[in-house]
C-alpha cells in the first residue's frame, strides 16, 4: 500500500496550493517533501505542479494522477468491502452526495435502518447540487448521489427515480389549506418565496409560469429550504418543497403542504445515481439498493 502513501501527499499539496502548507498538514519538513515529490516527477518524467510565485497548481501530468489517485482509493475501499464480506463481517464506508431535501427525514431514517443491520459501516452524507454531485462521483468523492431535477449527468448510471410532485407550503390556518389541491393561479393572490434558482423546485416552478399567463414574484428567496419551511406564518406566505423534503403531517406542525396540480406543474424526478461503469464496495452496493426499495416505497400515489 506504500505506493498509494506517496500518492497521497501529492493530494495533499493539491489540497494545500503548496509544499510548505501541505507539509505542515503531513507534519514534515517542506525540504522532505519536495524531495519526495521531485523523485516521482522524475520517476513519471513529467512535472506534477506548475510552481508559482504563490504556491503551486497541477499540471496536465498532475490532474491525471489526481484522478488515478482517486480511483485506486476507490478501488481498495471496493477490495476491503468485499474481504469483509469473505470473513462474513459487514464493514466499509459508504460516501453519499444529495439535494437538501434528503436531509431532514429521508437520509436519517435510511442511515439508521441500514446501520441497525450493520453496525460496522460508517457514513459521510455531504449536500451536493446536482453539479456538484456529478462531479463528486466522477472524483470518487461520492459513491452515490441524490438529486432531483432538472438532471444532465453524462458520466453516471441512474439506478432508480422517483417522481415527486411540488408542494406549497403554507400555515395550517392559510385560506388554501382548505384546498386538497392547489392550483398556481390560487397562488398568485399571496405572497411567496421561493429557492433559489439552482435548485430543481425553482426550476420546475419556473418553467410553469413560463407556459402560463400566471407569474409569481418571490418576495424571499434562499437557498435554505429549511428556512423557507419555516416561515410561512407571516403574512400568509406560501413557500414550495418536494414530498420526500417534508415531515409527516401529524396535526401537531405549524405548517401543512398541499400539492400543485400537476397540470401546472408536472411533477419532477428524484434520481438515485452512481459513476457509470464504477463497482460500488459492498456497503455502498448494498445501501443503494436499500435506498432504491425506499424510493419505490415513497412514491407518492395517487397524485
Amino acid at each position: 500500500m506504500r505506493h498509494l502513501e506517496t500518492l497521497e501527499f501529492i493530494e495533499a499539496i493539491h489540497r494545500a496550493g503548496s509544499i510548505r502548507g501541505a507539509a505542515d498538514s503531513l507534519s514534515l519538513t517542506s525540504t522532505a517533501l519536495n524531495r519526495r515529490l521531485l523523485a516521482l516527477e522524475g520517476e513519471l518524467g513529467a512535472p506534477i505542479f506548475e510552481r508559482l510565485p504563490r504556491g503551486v497548481r497541477l499540471s496536465p501530468a498532475g490532474e491525471l494522477l489526481i484522478q488515478h489517485i482517486r480511483g485506486q482509493r476507490a478501488d481498495l475501499e471496493r477490495v476491503r468491502s468485499q474481504i469483509a464480506d469473505l470473513k462474513g463481517e459487514r464493514r466499509g464506508h459508504v460516501k453519499v452526495a444529495c439535494s437538501q431535501a434528503l436531509l431532514p427525514y429521508f437520509m436519517p431514517r435510511e442511515i439508521s435502518a441500514y446501520r441497525a443491520e450493520h453496525p460496522l459501516v460508517t457514513f459521510s452524507v455531504n449536500l451536493r447540487d446536482r453539479y456538484r454531485a456529478e462531479r463528486a462521483l466522477v472524483a470518487h468523492e461520492a459513491d452515490i448521489a441524490l438529486v432531483f431535477e432538472p438532471v444532465r449527468l453524462a458520466d453516471v448510471q441512474v439506478l432508480a427515480t422517483a417522481p415527486q410532485p411540488v408542494h406549497a407550503v403554507m400555515a395550517r390556518s392559510h385560506p388554501l389549506a382548505a384546498k386538497r389541491v392547489v392550483r398556481l393561479s390560487d397562488l398568485a393572490a399571496f405572497p411567496v418565496g421561493m429557492p433559489s434558482e439552482e435548485f430543481g423546485v425553482r426550476y420546475l416552478l419556473d418553467i410553469a409560469m413560463r407556459r402560463s399567463s400566471v407569474k409569481l414574484t418571490p418576495l424571499i428567496e434562499s437557498d435554505s429550504f429549511e428556512f423557507l419551511r419555516c416561515y410561512p406564518g407571516p403574512e400568509l406566505m406560501v413557500t414550495f418543497q418536494i414530498p420526500i423534503g417534508l415531515p409527516a403531517d401529524d396535526g401537531r406542525e405549524p405548517i401543512v403542504t398541499r400539492p400543485i396540480d400537476t397540470r401546472d406543474v408536472p411533477a419532477g424526478l428524484l434520481y438515485l445515481a452512481q459513476m457509470r461503469g464504477r463497482t460500488l464496495p459492498v456497503a455502498a452496493a448494498n445501501f443503494a439498493r436499500q435506498l432504491a426499495r425506499a424510493l419505490d416505497a415513497a412514491e407518492p400515489k395517487g397524485e
